[in-house]
Formats: C-alpha cells, structure tokens, sequence
C-alpha cells in the first residue's frame, strides 16, 4: 500500500495486487476502495489490480473536483502519475461513471473499459432516492447512508445469505471512513450530470455489467432518465452482460461471476 501526490494537491492511496496487465479499479461513491474488496480477490490470479481511493474517500486526502470531467482528469492524473500511459478500468456505479467520462475524454489512456450499475442520467426517483441519502449524511452520519443504500443496493435474497450481516456492518465501516462532505459532492456531480453525449465518443472496447434486480439504477429508468437499455446502443460495440440474482453491488453479491465475465472480456 503506497500513496502519490497530485499536481492539484491530493494525496490518493492506492494498493497493487496481483500480476500481469493492470487493470484500475474505480469504486462507488460512498465505499472508498473497499468496494472491491470481495471482487479483487477473484481479479488478482488474472490481473494486477490497482485499487485506490478518490479524493475525501478512505485513506486519500484533498478536495473532489466539483463535476464529473474534473473528476475523471483527478483519475487520469493518478494514472499518470502510477506511469501508465494507457489502462484498462473498470468503474462501478459513480465510478462508472467516472471511468465513462475518462474514455470520452481521454481515448488514448483506457484501454478496455468495464462500466458496471450506473445510470447515464438520473431519472426524478433517483434524484428522490439521493436526495434522502445527502440529508442521511448531513443529519445522521455515513453509517446511515450505508443502511439506505443496501435497502435499494442488494438484491432481495441477498438478505438471506448467511453472511448478509457481517456484510452489512463492513459497509458501515467502509462508508465511514468516507467523510459526508465528499460523499454530498460526489452525489450532487452525478446528478448535475448527463453522460449520454459522451458515450458515443467512448472508442474503447466496452463491457457492461448489469444486475437483474438492481434497484438503485435500474437497466430501464423512467423517461427523465438514461440506463442500460439505451447505454447499451450508445456506446460503440458495446457488449452488455445481465447477471442474474443480483442487485446493484453486483461486485459484492455475485463477485466470482463477475470476475469471470471480466477476465473472459479482458482476455478477448
């Protein structure tokens, strides 16, 4: 585990695991790295994985740039500051759409691109369902956001796994280490955001991972909203894959199978 300093003064914290071709990991808006912590495991025989945190996450220091192309050159600045050129990535949820906006952006640093649970555009009800998370953390603290956004995060039948509350409590602790200011910046760039111009400009090879029961960004959001199913048609080439018995936290619920539809795309 080692950290690097960014010309815009952040100090991000970044830990390698496995071998081979790199593959960077951007997580979700609420977790820090630790949203990969079941999915890295999986990746690290095939891969080496860098896992970090963004600014105001986890163990990084500095300001999160106030919308979502800032952000993704923050991301690019990390890269080349690793000494990677050019990357695979795979973003989840707000990292998604992170990693989306980079590849619009900057097409010669990614290489392949995995975008998993994220909405191009948030449709009014999850504008509503954030709304409520930004007052949680104002009012209530980060481990509150936690339990909230498990409520819309899993799948129904997660619930019943054994191990669903010794998960439920690491995501406290996870959230926690992120502090409410960077959660609220990161949730208000998401939803001043509409990623549906750039996605015709993503030239990477592009996998989508989506969750049959996610219901925090669903594959069809109402009509004020853009997911999956126009995502899909938008980006070029883009393959689209549906995991079943899964929610939105597919990299916590389902983190084999994701890894295996991962490392098939990344090896294609």
């Amino acid at each position: 585990m080692s950290s690097v300093d960014l010309p815009g003064g952040e100090t991000i914290w970044f830990k390698r695991s496995g071998a081979g071709k790199p593959l960077l990991h951007i997580h979700g808006s609420a977790f820090g790295h630790r949203n990969f912590e079941k999915l890295t495991p999986a990746m690290a025989p095939h891969v080496e994985v860098i896992d970090f945190d963004l600014p105001g996450y986890g163990e990084s220091r500095g300001r999160l740039a106030p919308d979502m192309a800032g952000i993704a050159t923050q991301v690019l600045s990390f890269i080349r500051a690793l000494g990677h050129e050019r990357i695979d990535i795979h973003g989840t949820s707000f990292g998604a759409m992170i990693a989306l906006t980079l590849a619009a952006n900057h097409p010669d640093a990614v290489g392949r691109l995995i975008l998993s649970c994220f909405i191009a555009r948030y449709d009014n009800a999850a504008r509503m369902m954030r709304g409520t998370w930004k007052r949680a953390a104002r009012d209530s603290g980060m481990e509150a956001v936690a339990d909230l956004t498990s409520v819309a995060g899993f799948a129904r039948g997660f619930y019943d796994r054994p191990e669903a509350q010794a998960q439920l409590a690491g995501m406290r602790t996870a959230f926690s280490a992120t502090s409410p200011e960077a959660f609220i910046a990161g949730t208000e760039a998401i939803e001043r955001g509409d990623l549906s111009p750039l996605a015709p400009l993503v030239r990477a090879p592009t996998l989508l991972l989506a969750g049959a029961e996610d219901n925090m960004t669903p594959f069809a959001p109402s009509a004020s909203g853009i997911g999956f199913s126009l995502v899909k048609d938008l980006i070029p080439g883009a393959q689209l894959e549906v995991l079943p018995e899964c929610g939105h936290y597919l990299v916590i619920e389902q983190p084999d199978l994701a890894a295996q539809r991962i490392t098939a795309f990344l090896g294609a």
